[in-house]
C-alpha cells in the first residue's frame, strides 16, 4: 500500500501524516507513506484542496484533517 500525504508542509499537513502514521499503527497495517509538497503536483494528483490524502493513486480525502477514526474506516480490510 503507498499512501501520499499532499500539501506544501503546514500545520494541518504535518497533523494529517500523524493521524495517517496512528491510523496505520493502530491497524497492524505497514505501508509506504510519502509527502507530496510540491505545489505543481497536487493538480496533477487529484488534489485541489490541502491537506490530501491518496491510497494507491486514489484521493480519499482533500480540503480537510481527517481524524485517525476516518482513516482507519478507509484502509481497514473489507
Amino acid at each position: 500500500m503507498k499512501i501520499e500525504v499532499v500539501g506544501p508542509g503546514c500545520g494541518r499537513c504535518i497533523t494529517t501524516e500523524k493521524n495517517v502514521r496512528e491510523a496505520l499503527k493502530q491497524l497492524g497495517i505497514n505501508a509506504e507513506v510519502t509527502k507530496v509538497t510540491n505545489v505543481a503536483e497536487f493538480a496533477k494528483k487529484g488534489v485541489m484542496f490541502t491537506p490530501g490524502v491518496i491510497v494507491d493513486g486514489q484521493v480519499k480525502f482533500s480540503g480537510k484533517i481527517p481524524t485517525v477514526d476516518e482513516i482507519k474506516e478507509i484502509l481497514a480490510p473489507q
